[in-house]
């Protein structure tokens, strides 16, 4: 039964993530945030208009 306490803990540190790792690193991703917006899959929220694209074009970034 220890052996499960072990295993738990083992596995938690491998599968905890490092902070931004799972962003890669786009050029127009950089940019988008340098300026303070964020990127969204979907359509931005109504009060944002799309000012340009992330992730190579595949996410629309959103600004006030």
């Amino acid at each position: 039964m220890r052996i499960l306490y072990l295993l738990f803990a083992v596995l938690f540190f491998l599968f905890q993530a490092a902070p931004g790792s799972a962003d890669p690193i786009f050029a127009d991703t950089a940019e988008c945030k340098s300026q303070g917006n964020f990127c969204r899959a979907g359509a931005c929220p109504p009060t944002f208009a799309a000012s340009g694209s992330c992730h190579g074009g595949l996410l629309k970034c959103c600004s006030k």
